[in-house]
């Protein structure tokens, strides 16, 4: 059923771009809105400017409970936890919860795609988005060639007929600003978080869960309440819908039990008897469906660093064969695709150094997996705001793949004591404390050789210097572009 928002009250805690996409859907469709933030009036100027034209009132500097007592519906904008005392205090007198996401499932026209995981989804959601992009041009061009086949008269719409691909969510606009835009025959792309899938009681047509390895726990607790969150992306599934999770990750693959519809995977071995998806094998990206197999690319097409984008690229080829997408359209979306800003991000080269930028990686696993995709001698800037996760496996990986490592932020006294836990001899790389992002690039710059890599992968979140890891990374690539 989809709700009638008409004078539904509602409150939206978070004023970022989720919360404020929210509040302008909601009041566009009657909802007499309420926007709550911690922020203060003059830290929210521009964005209460943006929603000037809308009927929505503001309670700004906190959010206290007495805002709950003329609402009927609570809705979190992503990172609002839910053991703050406002969302306690709700789920205490009945009120729901949902979210952007939630509602964009409710009244979405069309067939959805969703892809979650600790790490890899902005990459193979993009990816995915772009092979839709692609295959409804071709689309496109097929019926606009029909039409001129079949009739002398050339009609405008005979341009104009091919669908859209919208693609968003946790990456880039949420997807609620278009959805009133959005038609039967289109296809919405979405990547979603923990966050947004703890209140969601919709799944996507085609649901991918890449891999689910620690992260979030300061938020979710333990990894069993992580996995949970992770596993409610397949669980309002039907028959007909497909999942695909990833083969080699045991926390994806653990999750199959739960698949109602058709089963897909992807994997960086033969994939065994019995499953189809996207595979590789002898330095061959390939499909598998039943006893069929469709060769695709040479690896070395790939233009991304290491094995995790493989992963990614193979995962997003078996989306697109679940949604029906031709192989040379996906095909050309990977051999074009040169990356999402920072995430092994290319920034410069000075005097033979090599400096990269990974400001996605926010969690240890994420950064073991930017530097296993390098051969070169690594310099390695660690830090920011720990998320109650293990260092021990990353520091064991540096002590085998890293020539130094610069430590900032608040999470570099914990990264130090896990070092110094390696067993004597072991720890084979030295260790340098800066207080911020801007002397670890000083430092680096001075320890730095020719044929080393720099390697901003923090292993943390960015909070405790940056408002996202998207400006750390925006700031790391200007601070590098300043070395001289």
């Amino acid at each position: 059923m989809k709700t009638n928002w008409k004078d539904k009250r509602v409150l939206i805690l978070g004023a970022a771009r989720q919360g404020l996409a929210l509040a302008r859907w909601l009041s566009l469709h009657g909802a007499r809105v309420t926007v709550s933030d911690l922020r203060g009036a003059d830290e929210l100027r521009v964005a209460r400017e943006s929603l000037a034209e809308y009927q929505i009132d503001w309670a700004l500097g906190g959010h206290p409970l007495e805002l709950l007592d003329a609402m009927d519906v609570l809705c979190l904008s992503g990172g609002i936890p839910l053991t703050l005392p406002i969302v306690m205090e709700a789920g205490k007198r009945g009120i729901p919860l949902t979210n952007d996401s939630q509602i964009f499932m409710e009244v979405v026209p069309c067939k959805t795609i969703g892809v979650t995981g600790s790490a890899g989804k902005t990459t193979t959601t993009t990816l995915v988005g772009n092979m839709a992009k692609l295959a409804f041009k071709d689309e496109g061009k097929r019926m606009k060639d029909e039409s001129l086949l079949s009739s002398k008269e050339i009609h405008p719409s005979s341009f104009t007929t091919h669908p859209s691909a919208f693609v968003g969510g946790n990456l880039g606009d949420p997807l609620l600003k278009y959805v009133d835009e959005m038609k039967p025959d289109d296809l919405a792309v979405l990547e979603l978080s923990s966050f947004q899938l703890e209140q969601m009681t919709r799944s996507p047509n085609i649901a991918a869960v890449l891999n689910v390895t620690p992260n979030h726990l300061d938020r979710h607790g333990t990894m069993e309440a992580y996995t949970a969150a992770k596993s409610r992306i397949l669980e309002f599934q039907a028959q007909d819908d497909v999942a695909v999770l990833g083969r080699d990750d045991a926390g994806a693959w653990s999750l199959r039990e739960k698949v109602k519809g058709t089963l897909m995977t992807f994997s960086l071995k033969t994939l065994d008897a019995g499953l189809d998806g996207a595979y590789l094998d002898a330095g061959r990206l390939n499909l598998r469906e039943g006893g069929a197999r469709v060769p695709l690319m040479p690896r070395e097409n790939i233009r991304l660093r290491g094995d995790h984008n493989v992963a990614n690229a193979l995962a997003a080829f078996a989306i697109g064969h679940a949604a029906g997408f031709p192989p040379a359209a996906m095909i050309a979306a990977v051999e074009e695709f040169r990356g999402v800003p920072h995430r092994l991000e290319f920034v410069r080269e000075l005097r033979g150094v090599h400096w990269y930028n990974d400001s996605i990686a926010s969690a240890p696993e994420r950064t073991i997996a930017a530097i296993r995709s390098f051969e070169e001698p690594l310099v390695l800037l660690l830090g920011g705001r720990d998320k109650n996760l293990p260092w021990e496996g990353l520091m064991q990986l540096a002590a085998e793949r890293v020539r130094c490592a610069i430590l900032f932020g608040e999470a570099a006294e914990k990264i130090e004591r896990a070092a110094n836990s390696l067993p004597s001899g072991a720890k084979r790389f030295s260790i340098t404390r800066v207080d911020g992002l801007q002397q670890a690039v000083i430092q680096a710059a001075e320890v730095a050789r020719a044929g080393d890599v720099v390697l901003l992968a923090p292993g943390a979140t960015s909070f405790d210097e940056f408002k996202d890891f998207e400006e750390r990374g925006e700031r790391f690539r200007a601070w590098v572009q300043e070395l001289l």
